[in-house]
C-alpha cells in the first residue's frame, strides 16, 4: 500500500514561512510597545500642584512654609540625557554651594544701593537713579527671607493685606497716618485704599475720574503711576480692567514698592530724574500724579516731555495735588497764593506748547489730552517755537537714554481724524488683534500670520504648564516675570488667571516688541539681563525664561542671572526655563547650589524636539534672627 501524507511538501513550507513571519512580527511589536512605554514614563508630567512638590519639593536642609506646598521625594526622577546627547552631568560633589547673604542684605536693590547712590550728583535726582555695581562688587551669595517671613496672601485678599514679618517697616504707617495709606493691625499690615488727594479712599477717587473721562469702557487700559506710594490708585484700577505700572524712588518713604508689590500690585523703582523712563513711546493710555512731588514745570518742561512721549495718541494726563485746587489748600500747603497760582500757569504753558489741550478742571482734578497726530502740533510751532520736534529720533530708544528738551514726533498721517501709528480696539478685544506696529510693518520679519501663530502657540504652552505647576486660577502664582517677552503671548495665554505679567524685552533684542506688548494692552519694561531689575527681593511668584540664556551665555556669567532671579523669586516660587539641553543642564548644574530644586522634562510636543523645559522651585528658608531684631 502507497504510504499516507499529511500533506504536500509545499504546504509544510508555507506553513514555516508563516510562522517565522509570526515571529519576526511578534517580537517587533513587543519592542515597539517597550519603547513607547519608555518614552511615556520618562516624558509624564506632574498632573498637579501636590505632584510638582511631590517630584521637586524641598531638601532637608530647607523648612517649609507650613502651608503644604513642599514636600520631599527621594525617589523623584530627572530625564537622562546621557545615552541621548553629548552633555557631561555634572557631579554633585562639583556643584558650588552658594552661601546666605548677611541679614543686612535682606532688602537689597543692587541697582538702587543707597550708599552706591551718594557718591552721585543730586542734581535732576541723578543720585536716585540706576546704579549698578562693578563686576568685582557683585554678590555671590543668597539673599536671605526675614527670619518670620510667611507666604503672602492670596489675591485678591492680598490687595488689602500683608504679613508684618515680611516687610517689618512701620515707618509709613506712623509718618502717612492721617493718609490712611497703611495701618499695622497685630501681625499684619492693612491698606484701607487712602492717598494724600483721595482721603476717601482710591476708589471714590477713580470713581470722580471715571466721571469726567471714559475710564470703564475699554478706551483705557494702560496707565502709569508717577510717585505711586503703596500703589492704592493701581491696586484699585485693577478692578476696572485698567492695568497699571507704578513707579517710586527708593527713597525717604521706605518700601513703598515693596508694599504694592507684596500686595500683588504691578510696581518698579523708578523716578523721573535725567533719564528716560523704560518704556517705549506711545505706551499708556493714561498718566496719572497725585501729589508725586514731581517738578512739572521745571528743566523746561522735561519731565512732562517725557511723559508726552510715552504716552498714546489721544491719552490723558491726570493731575491732583498741588497746585490744583490751590485756591482751597493754600493754606495747608503752606504755600503762598502767588507761588501756587505762577506753579500752575506754567504747567498749563508747557502743556499747551506740547499741543495738548486741558479737558476739564474739576474739584481737586485737572485733565489733560495729548492730540490723535501732530498735524495741527506742526502748524502751531510756527507760534511756539519750544520745545521742538525731535529730529531722526528712534522714539522707543529708552534704555539709560538722556532725557531730551523736544516733543517725540508722531507716526505721519494723512488725515486730521487718523490716530498716529494707528488706532488700538478697546480692552478685552485688544489682547488678540492684530497691533498697530505689526499691521503697519513697523516690526521687521513679524506679519500678522505669525502674530497669529505666536497667540496659538502660547495658549498650547500655557495649557501644557497649567498641567504641568497646577492649576493656574487659585491666586498661587499672582506676580509673574517674562523675562524675554517676545510678542507678549505668553502674557496674553495667562490673561484669563488672576495674576498680571512683567513683560521684559531684553535691551539688546534684534526686535524690539515691548512696543506691540503694550498695544495688546499689558506692561512691561527694557532690562539688560547683565544687571540688576529694578525691584525688592521676593517680589515675584513665577518666572518664565524662554530662550533667554542662549541669548546671554555669552554676553555675561549666566550665574549673576540666576543669583539675580533667586533674589526677586519669592520662597517656594517657580521658575519655568525653555531651552536647549546644554543650555539647561548648564543652569540646572548652577541651581543646585542654590537650594533649588529642578527637574528636566521633555516639550509639551514630545520627546522628539532638541527644545525642553527645566522647572525649578525655590526652597523655603530664612535667615537667622540677629541680635538687633530679638
Amino acid at each position: 500500500m502507497a504510504k499516507e501524507y499529511s500533506g504536500s511538501p509545499k504546504h509544510h513550507q508555507l506553513e514555516a514561512k508563516r510562522k517565522r513571519l509570526t515571529w519576526i512580527l511578534g517580537v517587533s511589536g513587543l519592542c515597539i510597545l517597550f519603547y513607547v512605554l519608555g518614552a511615556w514614563q520618562n516624558s509624564t508630567t506632574p498632573g498637579t500642584q501636590s505632584d510638582v512638590y511631590t517630584r521637586i519639593g524641598c531638601d532637608g536642609n530647607g523648612t517649609t512654609s507650613g502651608n503644604g506646598d513642599a514636600s520631599i521625594n527621594p525617589t523623584s526622577t530627572n530625564l537622562d540625557f546621557g545615552s541621548h546627547h553629548q552633555v557631561e552631568l555634572d557631579n554633585p560633589k562639583t556643584v558650588t554651594q552658594f552661601p546666605p547673604c548677611d541679614m543686612s542684605f535682606s532688602e537689597y536693590t543692587p541697582c538702587q544701593d543707597k550708599v552706591r547712590g551718594r557718591k552721585f550728583d543730586r542734581d535732576m535726582l541723578k543720585y536716585r537713579e540706576r546704579h549698578c555695581p562693578q563686576k568685582e562688587e557683585l554678590l555671590r551669595c543668597l539673599i536671605p527671607a526675614p527670619p518670620k517671613y510667611k507666604t503672602p496672601f492670596k489675591w485678591p485678599q492680598s490687595r488689602d493685606y500683608a504679613w508684618y514679618d515680611n516687610i517689618p517697616h512701620k515707618e509709613l504707617s506712623i509718618e502717612k497716618a492721617n493718609q490712611n495709606w497703611i495701618q499695622v493691625e497685630g501681625d499684619r499690615f492693612r491698606f484701607p485704599g487712602g492717598g494724600t488727594m483721595f482721603p476717601r479712599g482710591a476708589d471714590a477717587y477713580i470713581d470722580d475720574i471715571a466721571q469726567l473721562i471714559p475710564l470703564t469702557d475699554g478706551t483705557i487700559r494702560t496707565a502709569v503711576d508717577t510717585g505711586c506710594g503703596v500703589a492704592s490708585f493701581g491696586a484699585y484700577l485693577l478692578k476696572r480692567n485698567v492695568l497699571a505700572m507704578s513707579f517710586a524712588p527708593r527713597d525717604t518713604h521706605e518700601a513703598q514698592v515693596q508694599f504694592a508689590l507684596e500686595r500683588g500690585v504691578p510696581a518698579m523703582i523708578g523716578i523721573m530724574g535725567s533719564q528716560r523712563q523704560p518704556f517705549p513711546a506711545r505706551a499708556f493710555d493714561l498718566a496719572h500724579c497725585s501729589r508725586c512731588l514731581i517738578p512739572w514745570s521745571k528743566f523746561d518742561g522735561l519731565y512732562l516731555t517725557e511723559v508726552d512721549r510715552i504716552l498714546r495718541p489721544g491719552g490723558y494726563w491726570v493731575l491732583s495735588g498741588p497746585p490744583i485746587h490751590w485756591k482751597r489748600y493754600w493754606r495747608g500747603w503752606e504755600r503762598t497764593q502767588e507761588d501756587l497760582k505762577k506753579e500752575q500757569d506754567a504747567i498749563e504753558d508747557v502743556a499747551k506748547r506740547l499741543c495738548w489741550k486741558k479737558v476739564i478742571e474739576h474739584n481737586d482734578l485737572a485733565i489733560f489730552q495729548k492730540p490723535i497726530n501732530h498735524i495741527e502740533c506742526i502748524e502751531s510751532k510756527k507760534v511756539y517755537k519750544t520745545p521742538h520736534i525731535c529730529k531722526s529720533d528712534n522714539p522707543d530708544t529708552a534704555w539709560y537714554r538722556e532725557l531730551e528738551a523736544c516733543i517725540t514726533p508722531l507716526p505721519e498721517v494723512s488725515s486730521s481724524d487718523d490716530v498716529a501709528g494707528g488706532a488700538v480696539e478697546k480692552w478685552p478685544q485688544r489682547a488678540f488683534s492684530v497691533p498697530p506696529r505689526i499691521s503697519t510693518g513697523s516690526i521687521p520679519g513679524i506679519t500678522a500670520e505669525k502674530f497669529r501663530e505666536d497667540n496659538e502657540l502660547w495658549n498650547e504652552r500655557v495649557a501644557h504648564y497649567k498641567k504641568t505647576i497646577g492649576p493656574l486660577p487659585t491666586g498661587r502664582y499672582r506676580n509673574i516675570m517674562d523675562m524675554n517677552a517676545n510678542l507678549g503671548g505668553f502674557a496674553a495665554a495667562m490673561s484669563k488667571y488672576p495674576a498680571w505679567v512683567m513683560n521684559v524685552v531684553p535691551a539688546n533684542s534684534d526686535h524690539d516688541t515691548l512696543g506691540v506688548i503694550y498695544e495688546r494692552g499689558f506692561i512691561g519694561t527694557y532690562q539688560d539681563w547683565c544687571e540688576a531689575f529694578s525691584t525688592y527681593p521676593r517680589t515675584y511668584d513665577l518666572i518664565h525664561a524662554s530662550n533667554l540664556f542662549s541669548i546671554y551665555q555669552d554676553r555675561c556669567d549666566i550665574t549673576n542671572i540666576l543669583l539675580e532671579m533667586d533674589r526677586i523669586l519669592r520662597p517656594e516660587g517657580t521658575v519655568i526655563f525653555r531651552d536647549t539641553v546644554e543650555t539647561l543642564v548648564k543652569i540646572k548644574s548652577i541651581t543646585d547650589g542654590m537650594r533649588w530644586k529642578s527637574q528636566i522634562m521633555d516639550h509639551e510636543s514630545g520627546p522628539f524636539n532638541p527644545e525642553k523645559i527645566l522647572l525649578s522651585v525655590k526652597t523655603y528658608w530664612t535667615g537667622e534672627v540677629t541680635e538687633k531684631q530679638r
